[in-house]
């Protein structure tokens, strides 16, 4: 599904002029454990205003339900909503933190005094 998704996507299945220039990657798709519902993750990469195209994915997802359901040939596509997906704004934190100074001595091998 998500593969589906992405290249639906990269086509520019959307036409919300909203979406028009923006580059986005589904990162990851849950499905519940009833098959009704699916929460799309979506990224841009290089930004964290992801938030504000939420909106106009999710006026897309009922015309996004029917394609996945053609290409995926599936009787019940699942009701999909889309929220942002904060893993690769977490990633760059955490790499930040690990370049910090203090950081950096903490994770340094031991000096060895007796060789000095």
């Amino acid at each position: 599904m998500r593969h589906e998704l992405a290249n639906l996507m990269a086509r520019g299945e959307l036409r919300d002029p909203a979406l028009e220039a923006a580059n986005l990657t589904v990162t990851r798709v849950c499905v519940s454990p009833d098959l009704r519902r699916a929460t799309v993750f979506v990224a841009r990469l290089g930004r964290s205003d992801v938030d504000l195209l939420l909106p106009a994915l999710n006026r897309g997802a009922v015309h996004l339900r029917g394609a996945i359901a053609r290409a995926l040939k599936l009787r019940l596509a699942p009701e999909i909503v889309f929220a942002a997906d904060a893993t690769l704004d977490q990633a760059a934190g955490i790499e930040a933190l690990l370049r910090t100074p203090q950081v950096a001595r903490d994770l340094a091998p031991p000096h060895d005094d007796e060789n000095d």
